[in-house]
Formats: structure tokens, C-alpha cells, sequence
């Protein structure tokens, strides 16, 4: 039987090269060019069962290729990788038929695992979501080049012919709207409303009214008759920000919603038709939460359909300076003063912990493009921003030591500070005692485990805890493990 032949169009030479041997060894055929003019004319001549194509190359983009080839080899998929690793080239990927994305510089044990579903899996559906608006490259929603945002594009870009629920979890200031909103505006319904309402912002007495809405007279006050959010995002997306706060009388509600498609309103009696795509998200743990009695199991696992997690800033430093220029440049567009960052001012902001993660680092390059006097931002202005600057334990450093608790408890005031600070001005999540708890309790588990080689009888001795009570904590924190080693 003959081994199937992938074509490869890349006009980098090193990548072309070591596709090539990596496909060989796999035992797949191979041909490699380094322009969209050969890779057409071998598609047009029927050769090739998979395409692996670069985006930018000298004489057509890459994105452009995949409606021409879908047009005269539909069953011909087709997979794009990409230094210009944004939101953006994930959701045209997906819209123009692409059977996968890969950022580079990208995992060859992936790109060989993405290589075998395409060449097994079933054939690809047609694309049934319109482009996106001309504008969008100017208005990204998310910024970031990491890894774990690499992975958030993808999922956003997978979901854009999909109308599935989705829980986005993150700490606040991350952007979970952001997310949601990017949900909304490349899906099925971005022509409709995007309506989104915060549970913590709203009296507990209120939430069943704002959301579902009421009748005239349904309640002291109900003077008029009142849509509720699922009225008003009808064709479109209802996004449920801080679900977690959700009173639980709400809750059943809003189960009754998913479960049977339809509503009525305070004090209605006829059923609406619910025709809205859910977002939800939350600060919280919303397993513990269960745990606690104070949310519903089978509500949660009708919201966490596709689970995104956003992680916080100190997780993905390497976004920091692309962060920092976009919000100079959207203050220099606001009419504030243009600014630019030198080496020791990216280098402080990477170090910094962030613990208001994007919305504090947008607050601190807004006000320093308004009040720093140098054109030019430099390491001693952040930290003059930064009060009680505390810089990110760097790898290889051994932490402060000593034969009291007095470093770590300095560490944790500092951080509880910060984060109380970040939160001044907007709504601050309502377990802080919880969550500080976990940023010590993972890690100490973790090192242990680590200490140990995963051994949890010898990690449980150590801790002095029972064998079981660690179990608990490695599934409650949701800790990786090594199979094997109990």
C-alpha cells in the first residue's frame, strides 16, 4: 500500500527541512516548495493527500489557498502554521476551511499527531461563518503570543461554527470578557446582540428580574412591563459574568432555562422561547463551590460544556511588552501623550507579579502615558508606579530562608496588598481567604510531590498529612500527578 504524500509549502528552508525528515521517519511520502505557486499546481494536478502550508510566503498568502483548494478537492484538508501567532490568524484559519492551526514555533510530536487525524478523521464540514469585518486586525480583542494564549485562539477559533456553552475561569483582570466578546464576534450569532451582566453587581432580589424580566405589577415598583437580558440578547449571546456569585434560587431558574430551551417572566405565565448562545464566568473554584453547597453539580455541568481557563498575567510574562505597546498606543489614540518603553522598563514590567493581571498593567501604562514626564519610559518610573515592588522568583534563585516564618509571611502581606490595591476601584472577588490558601497550598503540595518523585506516601509523611486527605488536596487543586506512583 502506498504511504500517503503530504505536500509542505514554506519559504523557510530550515522548517521545510525538518518536516521533511520528521514525515519521512513517520513514513509519509513527502514534497516541499518554497512558494504558493508549486503547491497549487500540485493540488490542481490531484497530487498530495494533506497540505501543510506557512501563511506568509512570497507570492500569495497561504490563507487565501485553502477556499481554492476546498473548491476543487474538498476532501483535500489542509493545515496552516504561523509566525503571526494572533487571534486573528486562528479564527481565518478556521473560517476558510483549515483543518487545523499550529502557531510556530510549534511541537513536532503535534504537528505528527495533527498529521494522522487528518489523514483518518472524517471529511471536514464546510465553513458556514462569515468573515470576519475588514476592521479586526486593528481591534484585537486579545493580545499575546504565549503558549497558553496560542491555545485560547484555537479554541476560540474551533467554536466559531459552533454554538456551545462555554465557562471561562480566571482571576479577575485577565479578560474574560474579552474572550467572551471574541466568542460572540467571529461565531454564528455575531449579528446579533452580545448582552452581558455582572451576578455580583446586582442585588440578590433583583437577579431573576434582570435577567428574565417582569410584568407590570409583578412586584412593588413593577410599574411597566420589563424585558429581562434573555429578551434583549435573543439571536445572540447572553453572556453570565461571575456565575459563581449566582444566588441559588437564580440558579434553578437558569437550569430550567437550559434544560428546557424556554422561560417565562416575574410574575408571566408565557413561555418565551429562549434563543440565546451562554457564556459564563467566574473567578471561583466552582468545583469547591459545589462542594460547599453553594452551587448546583448539574448546573455547572450544563455551563461547562467547553471549559477555557484564562491564566493570570505572572503565568505568561512573555506577553507582558506586547501588552504594554498596545496600551500605549491605545492611550496615544485616546488623545494622551505618546510613549515608548526602553529594555529596563520591559524587563521591570516582567518581573513585577501582576496580581491585577491585564486590567492593572492597562491602568499603569495609562497613567504613567499621562503623567511620566520622559518620552521614553524607563525601569524607574514602573517601579515608582509599583509600590512595594515585589519581583517574580526568577529560576535558579533560592528563595529567602530562614528560622522563622517571618520571609514568608512578609511575602504574603506584600502580595495581599497588592492585590487588595489592584481591586480599589471595581468589584474585588469575595474569597480572598480561599485563594490565598491555594497559591500556598499548590505549591507546597507540588515541591513536595516533586521531592518525592511522586511518591504520596512519602509526600503525605512529609506533610503530615493522612494519605487520603493528601488525595483530596492533589484532586481538589487539581494538581498533576505521575501515574503510577501512589
Amino acid at each position: 500500500m502506498t504511504p500517503p504524500t503530504v505536500l509542505i509549502a514554506d519559504d523557510d528552508r530550515s522548517i521545510r527541512t525538518v518536516l521533511t525528515q520528521a514525515l519521512g521517519r513517520s513514513g509519509y511520502q513527502v514534497r516541499s516548495t518554497s512558494n504558493a505557486a508549486t503547491l497549487w499546481r500540485w493540488v490542481e494536478e490531484g497530487e498530495g493527500d494533506l497540505v501543510i502550508t506557512d501563511v506568509v510566503m512570497p507570492d500569495e498568502n497561504g490563507l487565501d489557498l485553502i477556499p481554492r483548494i476546498r473548491r476543487i478537492r474538498p476532501d483535500l484538508r489542509v493545515i496552516v502554521m504561523s509566525a503571526q501567532s494572533t487571534l486573528m490568524t486562528a479564527v481565518k484559519a478556521a473560517q476558510r476551511g483549515a483543518f487545523e492551526y499550529l502557531p510556530k514555533p510549534f511541537d513536532l510530536q503535534e504537528l505528527l499527531a495533527v498529521v494522522a487525524r487528518a489523514l483518518t478523521g472524517p471529511a471536514p464540514a464546510p465553513p458556514t461563518v462569515a468573515a470576519a469585518p475588514r476592521d479586526a486586525e486593528e481591534k484585537l480583542p486579545l493580545i499575546g503570543r504565549s503558549p497558553a494564549m496560542q491555545e485560547i485562539y484555537r479554541t476560540i477559533a474551533r467554536l466559531t461554527n459552533a454554538d456551545l456553552t462555554v465557562m471561562i475561569n480566571g482571576e479577575s483582570g485577565t479578560g474574560k470578557e474579552l474572550v467572551a466578546r471574541a466568542l460572540h464576534d467571529y461565531g454564528r450569532r455575531r449579528a446579533g446582540a452580545f448582552v452581558a451582566i455582572n451576578m455580583a453587581a446586582i442585588p440578590r432580589e433583583l437577579i431573576e428580574s434582570e435577567l428574565f424580566g417582569h410584568e407590570r405589577g409583578a412586584f412593588t415598583g413593577a410599574t411597566n412591563r420589563n424585558q429581562g437580558r434573555f429578551e434583549q440578547a435573543a439571536g445572540g449571546t447572553l453572556f453570565l459574568d461571575e456565575i459563581g456569585d449566582m444566588p441559588p434560587e437564580a440558579q434553578t431558574r437558569l437550569l430550567r432555562v437550559l434544560q428546557e430551551g424556554e422561560f417565562t417572566t416575574v410574575g408571566g405565565r408565557q413561555p418565551i422561547r429562549a434563543n440565546v448562545r451562554i457564556i459564563a464566568a467566574t473567578h471561583r473554584d466552582l468545583r469547591q463551590s459545589i462542594r460547599q453547597g453553594l452551587f448546583r453539580e448539574d448546573l455547572f455541568y450544563r455551563l461547562n460544556v467547553v471549559p477555557i481557563r484564562l491564566p493570570p498575567l505572572r503565568e505568561r510574562t512573555e506577553d507582558v511588552a506586547d501588552l504594554a505597546r498596545h496600551f500605549l498606543e491605545r492611550a496615544r489614540a485616546d488623545g494622551l501623550p505618546g510613549k515608548s518603553l526602553d529594555q529596563s522598563a520591559v524587563d521591570a514590567l516582567r518581573a513585577y507579579r501582576w496580581p491585577g493581571n491585564v486590567r492593572e498593567l492597562e491602568n499603569l501604562i495609562r497613567r504613567l502615558a499621562a503623567l511620566c514626564p520622559d518620552d521614553v519610559i524607563g525601569a524607574a518610573s514602573i517601579q515608582a508606579e509599583l509600590t512595594e515592588f515585589e519581583p517574580l522568583p526568577q529560576p535558579g534563585v533560592p528563595a529567602e530562608t530562614g528560622g522563622t516564618s517571618e520571609p514568608l509571611a512578609r511575602a504574603v502581606e506584600r502580595h495581599i496588598k497588592q492585590f487588595l490595591a489592584a481591586h480599589r476601584d471595581g468589584i474585588a472577588p469575595s474569597d480572598i481567604y480561599d485563594r490565598v490558601l491555594a497559591e500556598v497550598e499548590r505549591p507546597l503540595i507540588q515541591m513536595t510531590l516533586a521531592a518525592t518523585r511522586g511518591n504520596q506516601i512519602k509526600a503525605a509523611a512529609m506533610l503530615g498529612l493522612n494519605r487520603n486527605t493528601l488525595r483530596k488536596k492533589i484532586r481538589d487543586l487539581e494538581i498533576p500527578v505521575v501515574r503510577g506512583i501512589t
